[in-house]
């Protein structure tokens, strides 16, 4: 399926935040947007969502997915949201093929959730190319979602943009509402070790965060939202930058860092 005339994909992580980024125009969004119009033009996209997270591994292999609205009490201009991107059942057995003898299951049911359309709505609002999702497996350790992530590099040189989405720092327990509300020192301390690590090319101590103290507990305490950015870290080539595309502690606790890992 490679070609020698396809450039080398960029991946990139997304701290989505609020469902509510889709409908809104900020200093974060604005950032998705010039993304969008700055990076190579993939054929395809592999997104891995926070909110796809299950016992198992699955891949979305249906022509059309449908737009899944995940989430409870929000505007009804939200569930009005509708990104028909196409699927790409080709991607999804390319998929396969790279993560076996792992069981990928094909999946007909999931569809594209807010984690990855409220980016996307975004950095391709015309959702004109196909979107694949992939499962987080949810019974794995940390260095597996980062082993799978260097199995599916290869897809960087098949014209697919490998894209996580989730929040380095997300934690719902203690939000502080408000559009000022001011962050919690663990969260800017957490997430500018996380950065820091980021833009070295020091994985190590991001797969293992869990030994990187309270901060990390706090800004941690669920994996689902932090997992996608190892699957993105792990698709790292040797010689590739490293740059940010936004960055900020929204709500106290929630994190906008957004990487891009690019030839």
């Amino acid at each position: 399926m490679s070609s020698p005339t396809l450039a080398r994909m960029p991946a990139a992580f997304f701290g989505h935040g609020s469902p509510m980024n889709t409908l809104q125009s900020n200093r974060h969004t604005d950032a998705w947007r010039a993304l969008g119009e700055s990076l190579p033009r993939p054929r395809a996209i592999l997104a891995i969502s926070a909110h796809w997270y299950i016992d198992g591994a699955a891949v979305t292999a249906m022509r059309q997915p449908r737009t899944i609205h995940d989430f409870f009490g929000f505007p009804q201009a939200l569930f009005d949201v509708n990104y028909p991107a196409p699927g790409d059942p080709g991607l999804a057995t390319r998929v396969r093929e790279l993560l076996a003898p792992i069981g990928v299951q094909m999946d007909q049911d999931w569809g594209l959730d807010h984690g990855t359309w409220s980016v996307l709505a975004h950095v391709y609002p015309q959702a004109d190319i196909p979107v694949v999702q992939l499962a987080i497996d949810a019974t794995q350790p940390p260095i597996w979602h980062y082993e799978i992530g260097r199995r599916l590099a290869p897809l960087r040189d098949e014209g697919v943009l490998i894209l996580g989405s989730g929040d380095v720092v997300h934690n719902l327990r203690v939000i502080r509402w408000g559009e000022d509300a001011a962050p919690y020192d663990w969260a800017i301390r957490f997430n500018d070790l996380a950065r820091g690590h980021i833009a070295s090319g020091e994985h190590n101590p991001l797969i293992g965060y869990e030994k990187l103290g309270e901060d990390a507990r706090l800004s941690i305490p669920t994996p689902e939202h932090y997992l996608p950015l190892l699957y993105v870290l792990g698709a790292q080539r040797e010689g590739d930058t490293v740059s940010f595309a936004t960055d900020g502690i929204e709500l106290g606790s929630i994190s906008m860092l957004s990487c891009v890992i690019a030839p």
